[in-house]
């Protein structure tokens, strides 16, 4: 049997480091917010490009946080690509303010540049992007409309560690919100995030808003939340970022065989050379998605699906999202494949894939 994904594969080559870094910890009995975080929080700004790095408890706090921060005003409207994962739109829905959806390229499954400007009314005051799958949206396009229209700008990197567009990583264009999940390029072994900024003064709302919104122990300026990236996954997260750039270049060579080696009958990811993709998730798209699925199966070849339904579908945003058409969304939802690509793979695991594949 070819999983889908394998934790414990993925992470066996770090167990080693793993165990002795929990063991310095354990012996430190510091545990909260101490050195082990700031190391992280400094390595990974400097992979990435940043001046700061501040780390919270999960992806979609660091997405709460980076809009908190912002002091938008409830009831104001924040542009998202119709086709993300539910948690883009938690976000928003969290701090009172309205998602506007807007369709993705057909091409890149990222924002549609040019269906964004469309959708900015007197009510919008920023625009979320999401770099799905690991491939990062046009950013310079985007930037400029953010700017032209003096809009708030936040990356949803969940997917896109080490993703770049022109050279530029993702979460540098706008304020960075990362998750480290630990089926991300760069996962730890819970739920961990962390925001990017090269602004020191909303990097200092971050760090206060996340430890109760306190900079001074038992001094609260502002009402805060509990939301702090752990010593225990800060460690895991050092070690495995050391390593970063070969988990990516492996999952890149897996995709290369994907994508030279399937039928012309499968919608492959675009690939051009403006993008760096780190493929977090390789997708393919076919009208018969759910009957190859159920084909690959009785294969031994597990799959997943990035995302079977649709956000506007969702039975938790009925009476929230507008009653709206979202077709090349759905177009999306309903065709959309993921295959097994991960550090744990092999080329031959691949290569076994696409052999059973190009026989559907």
């Amino acid at each position: 049997m070819i999983d889908y994904e394998n934790l414990r594969k993925a992470n066996e080559p770090f167990f080693q480091d793993y165990q002795q870094s929990f063991i310095r910890l354990l012996e430190s009995g510091w545990f909260i917010l101490g050195g082990t975080v700031k190391q992280f929080e400094t390595e990974f700004a400097a992979f990435n490009g940043n001046k700061y790095c501040i780390g919270v408890a999960n992806g979609l706090d660091a997405l709460i946080l980076c809009l908190r921060a912002l002091h938008i005003e409830k009831g104001s409207e924040v542009i998202v690509p119709s086709n993300t994962y539910i948690a883009t739109i938690l976000s928003i829905l969290q701090c009172d303010l309205i998602p506007v959806l807007v369709e993705p390229d057909i091409r890149t499954y990222n924002i549609d540049p040019n269906e964004i400007e469309a959708a900015i009314t007197k009510k919008t005051r920023a625009i979320m992007v999401v770099h799905l799958y690991g491939k990062s949206c046009e950013m310079d396009t985007i930037a400029a409309i953010a700017k032209k229209h003096n809009l708030s700008l936040i990356e949803d990197c969940a997917q896109s560690h080490g993703a770049r567009h022109k050279g530029k990583m993702t979460g540098t264009f706008g304020y960075g919100a990362f998750s480290f999940y630990p089926t991300k390029n760069l996962g730890c072994l819970g739920d961990g995030g962390a925001v990017t900024t090269d602004d020191e003064i909303f990097a200092g709302k971050i760090r206060m808003l996340r430890n109760y919104g306190s900079d001074k122990k038992y001094y609260n300026e502002v009402v805060g939340y509990n939301s702090r990236l752990d010593e225990i996954q800060a460690g895991f997260l050092s070690i495995k970022l050391k390593h970063l750039h070969e988990i990516t270049e492996h999952k890149r060579t897996l995709a290369t065989l994907y994508h030279d080696g399937l039928k012309n009958e499968f919608i492959r990811p675009q690939v051009h050379p403006d993008y760096y993709d780190v493929f977090h998730i390789y997708n393919i798209r076919h009208p018969k998605r759910d009957a190859l699925k159920e084909y690959l199966l009785q294969h031994e070849i597990k799959t997943d699906i990035h995302y079977p339904v649709a956000p506007h579908k969702q039975k938790a945003m009925s009476g929230v999202l507008l009653k709206q058409k979202f077709p090349i969304s759905e177009e999306i939802h309903a065709t959309t494949l993921s295959l097994p690509i991960s550090y744990c793979h092999s080329k031959s695991d691949v290569q076994r894939v696409i052999d059973v594949l190009n026989k559907f």
